[in-house]
């Protein structure tokens, strides 16, 4: 990784550190130490496996998100806990206060103490809903599929639509949907772990297998989109049909089972005055045809007409 690139991934830990500051009422410097021994864990484990710097910066600021999640399940575990004791706390309580015995003093310091843990409770159920709240806005404004770590659809919506406001483009640009093939089959086979794991299997063959620049986004559901830069129609085929090659000979393990996949491809090529919908429905109209020609191929469509 460059010099320039590691300053970057810097100032995004800086960044990251101030709004983890800012999001909070009171901060010492023992949470302070605990987030940057955080983010020195989250640099050891970006490689060259990140296809840019871009892509380094949203691994480093979706892995926050994860951590923001299992905070947030573990305090709702404790507070889970802390309210089931009050709720004993209570019981027990209300069960002396029917017995014959003068006790006032006891059970006015055990009503003071009652009080207080349900006013705890409360303090702790709002500190889960603001936590909550923004975890979803992190969630809104992240570029990268949760589970495979590629770019998601909404990056691939901004993206497209800031290639299609050009005029025109210097150099070709290539889109590619990839649909693994009866995956539906494979989730009633096998079930859906090994159907997310499937997901993450192929997101990671995609990033070794393309070149650096080129961009994958999980499309939705089976589908992924890449996206070629620069690149003549001969070899966007090329790359496609060994996409499909690596994909077809690369079998995933799961708990001695061997499972393979396969997928079907539909490319197409930007056209001046294309939009995000009419780059999609070409690369689309493709991808159908691959699968009613037996599925584990490519087709292209460069016709607008349909």
């Amino acid at each position: 990784m460059k010099k320039d690139d590691l300053k970057s991934l810097v100032a995004q830990m800086y960044k990251e550190l101030l709004q983890n500051i800012d999001s909070q009422e009171n901060v010492n410097k023992a949470q302070v130490i605990d987030y940057l021994e955080d983010a020195i864990c989250t640099f050891k484990k970006i490689d060259i496996e990140t296809d840019s710097i871009e892509h380094a910066k949203l691994t480093f600021t979706n892995t926050y998100k994860e951590i923001a999640k299992k905070s947030i399940s573990s305090y709702k575990e404790t507070n889970g806990k802390f309210e089931e004791l009050g709720k004993l706390h209570k019981a027990t309580l209300d069960e002396a206060k029917t017995h014959l015995i003068d006790l006032p003093s006891i059970t006015s310091r055990f009503d003071e103490i009652q009080a207080h843990m349900t006013e705890e409770v409360q303090k702790a159920n709002d500190v889960i809903t603001q936590l909550n709240l923004q975890v979803k806005n992190l969630e809104e404004d992240s570029n990268l599929d949760g589970l495979t770590k590629v770019f998601n659809r909404r990056a691939l919506d901004r993206y497209l639509g800031s290639i299609t406001q050009k005029e025109h483009l210097k150099h070709e640009l290539h889109l590619l949907i990839l649909d693994i093939d009866d995956f539906k089959s494979i989730n009633d086979t096998y079930g859906h772990v090994v159907g997310d794991k499937i997901l993450i299997f192929i997101a990671n063959l995609l990033r070794n297998t393309l070149r650096d620049g080129d961009k994958v986004f999980r499309y939705g559901g089976e589908e992924f989109v890449i996206i070629l830069n620069r690149i003549t129609a001969k070899k966007c085929e090329e790359i496609a049909e060994r996409i499909l090659h690596t994909i077809s000979t690369n079998t995933l393990l799961y708990k001695g089972d061997s499972v393979n996949v396969t997928i079907s491809i539909g490319a197409t090529k930007y056209i001046d005055g294309d939009n995000p919908e009419s780059l999609i429905d070409r690369a689309d109209r493709a991808l159908y045809t691959s699968k009613a020609q037996g599925k584990n191929r490519m087709n292209v469509e460069f016709n607008n007409g349909h």
